[in-house]
């Protein structure tokens, strides 16, 4: 479905997207990410709002930058705000619609048909300022699927929602991707697990990881925990790590602050005790960050060749 070689985007100096080749084939992908990763970037050049500055990219077999046959065959809920507040969602979306080619009441009946999957019918005809971040983000949604595209892109679409809310537009993308193709991006993790899609994790504008969801998680795990030990004197700390069996690195990090990386978590008892024989005092043991943010860095790690 999507081919993208040597995909760069800049913007004056500044790197979007840095040298991504992947291949995405047809069926329910995630893009995942923390804010200022890239993902919009790489989605504005795969939706053809943005043209790369190297490498190419090619969507249904075609670059879609101001390609009409490609763009008709996208949807895309953007992640910021509607800009549109008096409209209502049914003229927004029917006037989305007839952006897509459709006119009188195919256009009208294709916006009723899509308020109403979102579950926006009862607030169909109010003024978009009226509605609460959770409302307007379904009439996105609305506007993204109405005129029925082949390849539905989100960016962020579940921001503003509560868990019900969450829970039916989850549903709903779900049944999208059973026979036709759907891009989410996030920066939660389960947000994208509960879609059942295969993962793409891009970080810095580079992509560092794909393949399923089950396949990352693997990956993470078979890195060496990272556990940051505060103490002093720091460097005779490390030297006491680095001689126990089962650690597999140690760096002094600051003034005050030890990496230890191993597989087997006990180990650090084991160390502790004897920089503890040894006179050396330990003020604090902070366990490996699980945060997102946290496996984005232990996937870099790997990406530049640090672990296993």
């Amino acid at each position: 479905m999507i081919h993208i070689t040597h995909l760069t985007k800049l913007y004056g100096s500044v790197i979007g997207v840095n040298d991504v080749t992947v291949d995405l084939d047809v069926g329910a992908h995630g893009l995942l990410g923390p804010n200022g990763a890239g993902k919009t970037t790489f989605l504005g050049l795969i939706t053809g709002q943005l043209r790369p500055t190297m490498g190419r990219v090619e969507v249904f077999g075609e670059p879609p930058f101001a390609n009409p046959r490609v763009l008709r065959r996208i949807g895309y809920c953007p992640a910021a705000d509607l800009a549109e507040r008096h409209a209502t969602p049914q003229a927004w979306v029917r006037y989305l619609v007839r952006l897509s080619g459709f006119t009188g009441g195919e256009a009208e009946s294709r916006a009723e048909r899509a308020i109403e999957q979102v579950g926006l019918d009862s607030a169909s005809r109010r003024p978009i300022a009226t509605l609460s971040k959770g409302m307007r983000q379904r009439v996105k949604i609305a506007g993204a699927i109405a005129h029925d595209p082949d390849l539905l892109v989100l960016d962020e679409p579940f921001i503003g929602l509560d868990p019900v809310a969450r829970h039916e537009l989850v549903h709903l993308v779900r049944g999208w991707s059973r026979d036709r193709s759907l891009i989410v991006a996030s920066h939660l993790l389960h947000e994208v697990e509960a879609l059942d899609a295969g993962l793409a994790v891009i970080l810095g504008g580079r992509l560092v990881a794909s393949g399923a969801a089950l396949e990352i998680r693997s990956l993470i795990e078979s890195l060496p925990a990272e556990i940051r030990v505060r103490c002093f004197p720091p460097q005779r700390f490390a030297e006491v790590a680095w001689r126990s069996t089962g650690v597999e690195s140690v760096r002094v990090e600051s003034e005050d602050i030890v990496v230890v990386a191993t597989r087997q978590p006990a180990a650090l008892a084991a160390v502790a005790q004897q920089a503890a024989a040894d006179g050396l005092a330990i003020a604090e043991v902070m366990p490996a960050d699980r945060s997102l943010e946290g496996i984005f860095g232990r996937l870099v790690q790997l990406h530049r060749g640090v672990g296993p």
